[in-house]
């Protein structure tokens, strides 16, 4: 995506984040956190499957080298505040979603490069060795999620009426991001869809689908509630684009590493939507009964 599309994304998301905070409280964090064993296999899902599964791609298909890094830098990217919203929208355990975002996303300042750095040896022998900006991750982790979130439940604590009254229209506000940044994905790369679909398509749609089944049957294997494991499926399976497009154009000053990001983000957010209308039929049935 283009830096104006970034900055609107990121701006977006602030406000949704908010919103999110709105319907939070601290006993939804302290379950969590009482009973980690969702945490656990949040982490353990993001941190140790997915790119283990990326490699494994990596290994299956025959690819370009620049689509088979684009892979791996992808994998060593577990998902950034988008996956906090699709969680949002399909009534997933939000909480769950935010702590694994936080926590992942500084456990990542070590694990990414580990990651890429592997990559790059076993796919071109390479010796070249990355740095992440720490303070920037960082920064864009207090940002875009912990603060507006806080913020949000601070004011649920002090007026609870009001983030009631706050709650249906954040939710309305939110799908109506989630359709316009899909349609701003689409049109941005409208001149690069075919060529890039042909390159990395099939194995970008394969590392989605795999990881988001894979988080459905780790909740499912360990007894996770239903929210909790729409939560870790969405972790696993939304990556942060965005870090790894970063990652391949300025780190490793390679645009053609980016393709195989930018084809996942535009992917991610198509199944999501399948995710989210799935998630919620579930949800209501649910209710229903």
């Amino acid at each position: 995506m283009s830096n104006i599309a970034t900055i609107v994304l990121a701006l977006s998301l602030i406000i949704i984040m908010f919103g999110m905070g709105l319907s939070l409280t601290l006993e939804n964090f302290k379950a969590i956190f009482i009973q980690p064993k969702a945490i656990i296999a949040g982490l353990i899902s993001q941190l140790i499957l997915l790119p283990m599964i990326g490699f494994g791609l990596v290994n299956l298909f025959e690819l370009p080298p620049e689509i088979a890094v684009g892979v791996i830098i992808l994998a060593a990217c577990p998902g950034g505040p988008t996956s906090n919203l699709i969680t949002h929208l399909a009534k997933g355990d939000t909480a769950l979603s935010v702590s694994l975002t936080a926590i992942c996303s500084f456990i990542t300042l070590l694990t990414i490069p580990f990651v890429i750095n592997l990559g790059l040896k076993n796919i071109l022998g390479a010796g070249t060795d990355i740095q992440l900006n720490v303070g920037y991750t960082i920064a864009q982790v207090f940002i875009v999620v912990l603060i507006p979130v806080i913020i949000g439940m601070f004011l649920r604590a002090r007026k609870p009426g009001f983030a009631d009254k706050m709650q249906g229209p954040v939710r309305i506000a939110s799908a109506i991001v989630f359709v316009l940044v899909l349609a701003g994905v689409i049109l941005s790369e409208r001149a690069n869809l075919v060529p890039y679909f042909q390159k990395a398509g099939l194995v970008m749609l394969t590392l989605n689908l795999c990881t988001m089944v894979m988080g459905l049957l780790l909740a499912y294997g360990l007894q996770l509630s239903r929210k909790q494991g729409v939560s870790i499926s969405i972790e696993s399976g939304i990556q942060n684009g965005t870090l790894a497009i970063t990652i391949a154009t300025v780190l490793l000053a390679n645009p053609t590493y980016s393709i195989a990001p930018a084809i996942y983000s535009l992917i991610m957010f198509i199944t999501s939507a399948a995710f989210i209308f799935g998630s919620l039929r579930m949800s209501t049935s649910e209710e229903t009964v």
